[in-house]
């Protein structure tokens, strides 16, 4: 199989940053990091709410940073104009709710159809390469499919939170997912939830082209460092991958 990417989210850092306001620690910092630790990729999630990455940031990430911006956002005009003014790499497409602490659940693509068609054409038309976060569900890959994304991020949250013989069964949905996206001509991407441990049996998934990680990683780094963090999840997935 070959190479899987790794995109590095890293909002978190920002979070790190806003609980005490000022300027440290820099979530550009840590996106300068990245390919020393062996990722492909700059994720960032500007949330309606600031929460945690701000404009600022994703500017200075789409003109200071050396490596693909992959920018998750919701399906609003606002979060549109700033993806075409700054024109990151990529735009992931996610739902979001305001009362919610994380991502909760994939886009509902079939739901909003027409609206999504309209949004993710001119983000193509600029050249940014667009999917959707979805759920594992073959109506909405279909779906995802009409309304013109070229690639989908699979939501493996409900994989990594479930337990036994649940998980199993989660995991038979996102291969099953993945072999739809195959089929679809969907380029496959996973994420949400994943650790060194749970990330294996997705990596393993030959569909599966990118993954992108950022909580745990975060985390992991307050302990070890975050090149350290970065870098082993990469050995991981060459190691799953038989990548030397």
């Amino acid at each position: 199989m070959r190479r899987i990417r790794l995109g590095v989210n890293i909002d978190h850092v920002a979070t790190l940053r806003n609980a005490r306001g000022g300027s440290h620690p820099d979530p550009i910092r840590a996106a300068w990091l990245i390919r020393e630790a062996g990722g492909d990729q700059v994720t960032a999630h500007l949330r309606e709410d600031r929460r945690h990455i701000t404009d600022s940031d994703v500017e200075r990430i789409a003109r200071e940073v050396d490596l693909p911006f992959n920018l998750e956002m919701a399906a609003t005009a606002e979060m549109q104009a700033i993806a075409l003014r700054i024109r990151p790499h990529a735009c992931c497409i996610v739902p979001e709710r305001r009362e919610e602490r994380t991502t909760e659940s994939g886009l509902d693509v079939v739901g909003q159809e027409a609206h999504l068609r309209a949004f993710v054409k001119p983000l193509l038309d600029a050249g940014i390469r667009v999917s959707l976060f979805v759920d594992p569900e073959p109506a909405q890959l279909e779906a995802a499919r009409r309304v013109g994304a070229p690639c989908v991020e699979l939501h493996t949250g409900t994989y990594c939170n479930a337990t036994g013989e649940a998980r199993e069964r989660e995991l038979r949905r996102l291969a099953e997912g993945a072999r739809l996206c195959a089929a679809l001509g969907l380029e496959c991407h996973a994420g949400h939830g994943l650790d060194y441990d749970n990330v294996r049996p997705v990596a393993a998934l030959p569909e599966v082209v990118e993954l992108n990680i950022g909580h745990f990683l975060i985390g992991e780094a307050i302990f070890v460092g975050f090149v350290p963090a970065v870098r082993r999840m990469r050995e991981i997935l060459d190691e799953v991958r038989g990548v030397s």
